[in-house]
């Protein structure tokens, strides 16, 4: 990589890199990153959704012994803020994932691969320096899954994430009026010989999705197979009632990621973090939960944390770092999270994860949530 990528100067907080990727993508990459469906309300809850926390201060904790490492399925992590798993990073560079990945070490963050990355899921693994998992989707060849499943083993990947609430794609009008047109399922690297169904233009019309697309998607009956499938650490990542949650649990899954796709599937859907306090309390700590959609601070991880996350995955920043600085802009991206993740910790009186709790959310008396 003979490219030198360098912070531009006034990069002081993970917003600033936004509007700096808008000027170097193009009008369609720059929609696929930023875009969601519909109107995008979806989108713009999952970051007011924060805005509306807020943090209770304590004074004169004794910090000695504090930190922010935890163990998640077998791996051990330096902080609870992983890559969550976006497509496309060739959009942004030509280095493509094997960018993201250098970048995601020089973080000290764990990174989930998604299925339709640019490079081949083993690529990454042998650039990889920090703990990876792999991002599935269950395609409608379950032949085909399998392998998916048995590459990723291969590969060395610590965790399987099954995302579970993208049956169909949405229509993304910010992606539609930019002009971005997405690569069919087979020129994917992961996806090469995977043979996609053709939908004859007559078939267009009523039932388009039910007679097209939606006998072929994924059911809970696949999870029970995948299951079967692995030893990996099965994770369900698009999780939003308690009753999924709980049903994916008897299903034997090792893990949640509660998850609204960043709003990009089904738009007026609620933010993640309303949504986290209640399926946290079904969980009850039988497997961690994870979140992802809106952080944009270090306070916002302390939130999440505190409101019954394990940890937090971040999509769209770090794509922007990516675009603006390469593997340099996706470490600093994640510096700055975990900067201000650790400031707000000694400042909320929480030495370690354990410490953050409800205590830390201020209520309308003044107490704890």
């Amino acid at each position: 990589m003979a490219q030198r990528f360098e912070i531009p100067p006034g990069v002081v907080a993970v917003a600033d890199y936004e509007p700096l990727a808008r000027e170097i993508l193009s009008p369609a990459a720059f929609a696929y990153y930023s875009g969601g469906a519909a109107d995008e309300l979806t989108v713009g809850w999952n970051r007011e959704a924060f805005d509306r926390v807020k943090l209770r201060p304590r004074v004169l904790t004794d910090f000695a012994g504090g930190g922010t490492m935890l163990t998640l399925f077998g791996q051990t992590f330096e902080h609870p803020i992983l890559l969550a798993p976006t497509a496309h990073h060739g959009l942004a560079l030509p280095e493509a994932e094997i960018a993201t990945v250098i970048g995601a070490a020089g973080g000290r963050a764990g990174m989930v691969v998604s299925t339709e990355a640019d490079v081949t899921l083993e690529e990454i693994a042998q650039a990889a320096r920090t703990p990876l998992w792999f991002q599935l989707y269950v395609q409608h060849d379950r032949v085909f899954t399998q392998a998916l499943v048995r590459r990723a083993e291969a590969a060395g990947y610590g965790a399987l994430v099954v995302t579970v609430d993208a049956p169909i794609h949405a229509f993304r009008n910010r992606e539609q009026r930019a002009g971005y047109v997405p690569p069919k399922l087979s020129e994917h690297a992961n996806l090469r010989g995977l043979h996609t169904r053709h939908i004859a233009a007559a078939e267009l019309g009523e039932s388009l999705m039910f007679r097209g697309f939606l006998d072929v998607t994924a059911r809970w009956d696949d999870i029970a197979r995948l299951r079967e499938w692995t030893r990996l650490p099965l994770i369900l990542k698009g999780i939003m009632t308690p009753e999924d949650a709980e049903r994916a649990l008897a299903l034997g899954v090792d893990g949640l990621i509660v998850s609204n796709h960043g709003g990009r599937v089904l738009d007026s859907v609620p933010a993640t973090l309303d949504v986290l306090p209640a399926i946290a309390r079904t969980v009850a700590g039988r497997v961690p939960v994870l979140l992802d959609g809106g952080i944009r601070r270090g306070t916002d991880v302390l939130k999440a944390l505190a409101l019954g996350a394990s940890a937090v995955l971040v999509g769209r920043p770090y794509l922007y770092g990516l675009a603006v600085a390469g593997p340099a802009g996706v470490a600093h991206v994640l510096h700055l999270l975990r900067s201000e993740f650790e400031i707000a910790m000694v400042l909320t009186g929480c030495a370690t994860l354990a410490d953050i709790g409800p205590a830390v959310i201020w209520n309308r008396e003044g107490g704890g949530a």
